[in-house]
Parts: C-alpha cells; structure tokens; sequence
C-alpha cells in the first residue's frame, strides 16, 4: 500500500531544524581535531588475532567511558597480549566535543598495529594503548617538543608566555590536572599569551606537578616562536598567541549564563512554533494531494478466499483516456510471459473505476524466482569459483570501469589478487581460511605468494551448470520453470 509522505523540502526543512536544535544544545566550541604527533612503538604483538580483538574492546570500552567524563581507562585480556588503553580530553572541551576529538584519535591510533604500543596526541585530545601498565608514569624517553616555526615574537610576548605557564604550572595539580591562563599586555596588539596544560588523571597531584615542570622546562626553549606544545608521558601543555581555548562553563559570569539560559529558552520557543506551521503545512498539502490524485496512483492490497495476497490497482474516471489507458495496460501485460513479471489475475471495467488484479510479489523475493532459493545466496560466489577456474576473472570487471584504459597496467593483476584472497577466506574447510590478520598482510604484500584456493562450500557441479545456464540474459523458459506465468487469454481491445 502506497503511504503519504512530506514532500522532500518539508522533510529536509524539518531535518535542518532538527539539527540546529542539536547543535544549540551541544555545540560549545572547537574540538580541536588537528593532530599534533602519533608515536608507534617498535615491539611487535605476539598473536596478531588475540591482540587485534583485545585492542578493538580497550577503545570502545574507553569510548563508553569518555562519553560521560572526558575520561577513561580500560583493560582487555591476560598475558603478553594484554591490552592497556588510556584516553583523555583536554580540561577545556565539552562532552560533545570531546566524543568528536576521540573519534578522530580512535580512528588513527590503528596505525601503530601490529606494534604493541602507540600514542596519539590531538589538540583537544590523548590516546595511548600498551601491553603493560602504563597510567602511573608521568615522564620517559619519549617525551618530545613541537614548536611552530612562522612567526617570531618579542621579548614582551616572551614574558607573558612565562607568566601564563607558570600559572597553569602551579594551578593544574590542585584543579584535577587541568588548568588554562591567558596573560593580556595592555597597550599592545596581538602581544597577549594563552596556555593550557593538562596531566592525566591516573596521576597524582605530585606527579602531575613534576611533569608540568618538566614540561614548561621544555616549551620554554620554543620561544620566541608564536606557538610551543609539549607532548610527554604524563601531561599536555601548549602556548600560543592566538586564543584556541574554549570557553568553560564554570568560568562564565552569572550574567553570562543568564544570557545562555535565555537564548536557550527563546530558541526552543521559537522551534516549537516553526514545527507546528511545518507540521499544519504538511497536513494541509497531505489533504490536497489527495484530491489531486489521478490514474495510476491507487494501489491497494487484499486476500483472496484462498488465502492468495493481490494487489489491486484502481483506475480513477478519465472521460477522455479512462478506456484507453485501460485496455492498453490489460493488452501489455496479458500479452507478456516471463518469470520476472507479475501475472494480471483479473481486471473490472463497470461503474465509473476500472480495476486491475495483480499477484502479490514481496520485496526481496524477486532474486528468489531468478535464481531459487538454493542459489540465491551462492550466485555470486558460484560464478567467481567458476571464472577463478577457468582463468576468465576478467568477465567479473564492471565494464563501466574501463580498465583497459587505466594508466596503471597492473591494476588487472591486483583486482585478480583480491578475488584470490576473497576465495581463500570462503574455503569450506575453516583451518584453510587466513585469519584478517593474514588476509590483511596478503593484501598489503603483493609480492608474497598466495597458496591455491580450495572449493567454497556448497557448490557442485550441478550448481556448476546452472550458473552457466543463467549466465545468459537471453536464456529463453522453460514451461516447468517455477515462475509467474500469464495465462490468461490475449485479447485485443479497440477502444471507441
């Protein structure tokens, strides 16, 4: 049965305002997405399987976590294969920003596999996994600097970056390891200092304090360049002559949030009205398209006394083309016999509507009459054995593609791999099939050798036989072939 919907722009206008309710309510500022450095260790996992699986649940175990804090830990399996993560958004950034920032870190940090460690460091953002236990260190060898190399600024930016960071120095480790600073110099333009820094909050307070030492040590030696970071084990800590903080909701003043609250409220209001008018408009253009129905745009469904499903298509009363268009459409299809079509079981011409009896065909079943529910689901895998075997992958190639064309001669020749990797991972016997690890490294080392791939399951040579007599379009029917057949008489109409 054929459903009403909105128009396509009323449905978009009502998505847009759908998402500008969103962004109002958690939108907050910048995520800070850039990536600063990604660090992979040299070690290499012992079970490229085991460690793979344990990784995949350390980040979504993490991104549960972080969805609610900012924050989280987590630790998946046992052994040398053991999976120790952390990650953790910068003190600054909303909850919603911090899911953005470790989304784009969790997708990645995967580049370090199949090493046991790596860390990643975003502007807004940490994340660092291991095969050990890592939460309580604070310094070690891979500490680093990164210093901007644009601009070059006085002494007197030189200043007001020491005060800002000593700031953030000693307040962060009373302030659960976050602390932001920003030194104004009056008189001056673009003179002014803001810094942040942050230690992870596995560390305690005298930890997190060593490691801004350290840190501030170290940034310092970036002027007097315009922007400084420090990436160490512990901690985070940046300078910049730019604002990249964003505004925190326990800084704002009373009058701020006042402010905020009654946007907020006005917004709401005012989408409430827009949806009721989208919601009036959309009713009322439902009522005139009803009226504004012509043929072929009734379609209803029933059941027969004997239980078969129908469709019933309704001919609206049109003077001029009513028996026309009637008799053309019981002339085609009655006249038509293939297995892909519906059959016409009846048609009605008296009163003022025509009506048309169609059999009722599912979605999804139209595969099933084509080919059989057996081969429904191994076609493709049937007629990929079959080409592999007879050397004539290339009849698989989309011709859309042109890949006689393609500037790369060999891209035949890593299409033909591919399909050799996808046989080999739909081997009946499971102990034959590579694991993703090994199909990844097949993928990736196009010069090693790949072993021969055995039959896929359920697949014989009848199977065999009956892919290459569907191959053909022009495959004419048999009369005992399962399909829908017409059969009911051909007769020609003339209408008046």
């Amino acid at each position: 049965m054929k459903k009403d919907f909105p128009p396509v722009p009323s449905r978009c206008f009502i998505l847009a305002i759908i998402k500008t309710s969103l962004l109002l309510q958690t939108a907050t500022g910048d995520p800070r997405t850039q990536m600063v450095q990604i660090t992979c260790g040299h070690q290499l996992v012992q079970n490229s399987s085991v460690s793979a699986t344990n990784f995949v649940y350390t980040m979504e175990n993490i991104s549960q976590r972080m969805q609610g804090s900012g924050f989280g830990v987590a630790v998946t399996g046992s052994g040398p294969d053991t999976n120790y993560g952390l990650g953790q958004c910068y003190g600054d950034l909303s909850l919603p920003d911090c899911e953005l920032c470790y989304a784009e870190a969790r997708t990645a940090l995967p580049q370090c596999f199949p090493h046991t460690s790596g860390r990643i460091y975003f502007d807004g953002c940490f994340l660092r996994f291991e095969n050990y236990s890592f939460f309580e260190e604070y310094t070690g060898p891979g500490d680093s600097s990164v210093c901007g190399n644009t601009t070059r600024k006085n002494s007197t930016f030189e200043e007001s970056v020491k005060k800002a960071l000593s700031s953030t120095v000693v307040a962060a480790p009373h302030q659960k390891g976050h602390a932001i600073a920003q030194e104004a110099v009056p008189g001056a333009v673009n003179e002014s200092a803001y810094a942040l820094a942050d230690c992870w909050r596995t560390l305690n307070a005298s930890s997190c304090e060593v490691c801004l030492e350290n840190a501030s040590a170290s940034i310092l030696e970036c002027l007097p360049w315009s922007e400084g970071r420090v990436l160490n084990t512990g901690c985070f800590m940046r300078y910049s002559d730019k604002d990249f903080l964003n505004k925190e909701l326990g800084t704002q003043s009373s009058k701020g949030r006042t402010t905020v609250i009654i946007v907020s409220i006005v917004s709401s209001l005012v989408l409430v009205v827009v949806g009721i008018a989208v919601g009036l408009y959309i009713w009322r253009q439902r009522g005139i398209a009803k009226k504004r129905r012509g043929s072929n745009d009734a379609e209803k469904l029933g059941i027969l006394p004997d239980g078969r499903e129908i469709a019933v298509k309704r001919l609206f009363s049109n003077k001029r083309h009513r028996a026309e268009d009637f008799y053309n459409e019981v002339n085609i299809i009655s006249s038509v016999e293939h297995k892909n079509l519906v059959r016409l079981l009846g048609c009605s011409c008296s009163g003022p509507e025509s009506l048309l009896v169609y059999e009722f065909l599912p979605n999804t079943s139209l595969d099933r009459f084509i080919f059989g529910n057996y081969q429904s689901f191994t076609f493709v895998l049937v007629l990929t054995w079959k080409h592999f075997r007879s050397g004539t992958v290339e009849q698989l190639y989309d011709p859309n593609l042109l890949l006689h064309n393609h500037p790369n001669g060999n891209v035949k020749n890593e299409i033909l791999r591919v399909v050799h990797i996808g046989l080999l991972c739909t081997q009946k016997i499971q102990s034959l099939r590579p694991t993703m690890s090994k199909a990844l490294q097949m993928l990736t080392k196009k010069d090693d050798h790949l072993p021969a791939p055995t039959k896929p399951p359920f697949i014989d040579e009848s199977m065999m036989k009956l892919t290459e007599k569907c191959e053909d379009p022009s495959y004419p029917l048999k009369a005992g072939d399962s399909a829908s057949i017409a059969t009911i008489s051909n007769s020609s109409f003339c209408p008046r």
